[in-house]
């Protein structure tokens, strides 16, 4: 057996032990392992074998929110990256799909290259958590970022999903619209004005959350047009 092995095994008895809902969770992730004064990058591994090698919800959240714990040193994200962004891999539900977004947000802001390029070649891809992942982490919540990508940056992973018939991405569509109207204003009214017709109502119902009224207005007599 492994050593990582074993430090799984350690994780997987105290969480099959204990029981609770997601808040109680977060507090229980603050629990002290034989490993936890191991260095970053062998806990990094070994959380990352908890995250590839077991189905369980709960196990995966607990290697979130490991990482989570690490995003504000530059040395760290940029040795979470190589090993991170293969999580996308066991995503099948919206709840890691978007904490991961929260994680891979704040590496785009420090690799923008690297991290844009992925999010390109998840946007076409078969597996709707990665198409939904390619927007959601463009911007996460505008209010969380330092750095933005620009208007057309984020638009050209926007636009090709406009389309799309998942919920989920649809749900991911009308997220992103309404964080980046938050960061480029007159723009994105302008782009919501020339997709109106394109753009769900799913999408469009979540965009215009905390618009003006003056903006709803307008948005909805385009609509109408």
């Amino acid at each position: 057996m492994s050593a990582h092995q074993v430090y799984t095994d350690e994780i997987k008895a105290h969480l099959n032990s204990f029981s609770g809902n997601i808040p109680l969770h977060r507090s229980e992730a603050k629990r002290k392992y034989s490993f936890s004064s191991a260095a970053f990058t062998e806990q990094l591994l070994i959380w990352d074998d908890v995250w590839r090698n077991n189905n369980s919800f709960y196990l995966r959240l607990h290697a979130y929110f490991f990482l989570e714990r690490h995003l504000k040193k530059e040395s760290e994200l940029k040795l979470m990256w190589p090993v991170v962004v293969k999580w996308q891999e066991q995503v099948n539900d919206w709840g890691l799909c978007d904490a991961l977004a929260k994680v891979y947000t704040k590496i785009l802001e420090l690799m923008p290259v690297e991290v844009y390029t992925q999010l390109e070649s998840w946007n076409s891809d078969k597996n709707l958590w990665k198409r939904r992942q390619s927007i959601v982490s463009l911007l996460y919540y505008s209010r969380t970022k330092k750095h933005y990508l620009s208007f057309e940056q984020i638009t050209a992973l926007v636009s090709p999903l406009l389309d799309d018939r998942e919920y989920y991405v649809q749900k991911a569509v009308g997220w992103s619209l309404r964080e980046l109207n938050n960061v480029y204003a007159g723009q994105t009214m302008a782009y919501l004005k020339a997709n109106i017709k394109q753009i769900s109502g799913m999408a469009l119902t979540t965009a215009m959350e905390k618009m003006s009224p003056a903006d709803l207005s307008a948005l909805r007599a385009a609509r109408k047009v």
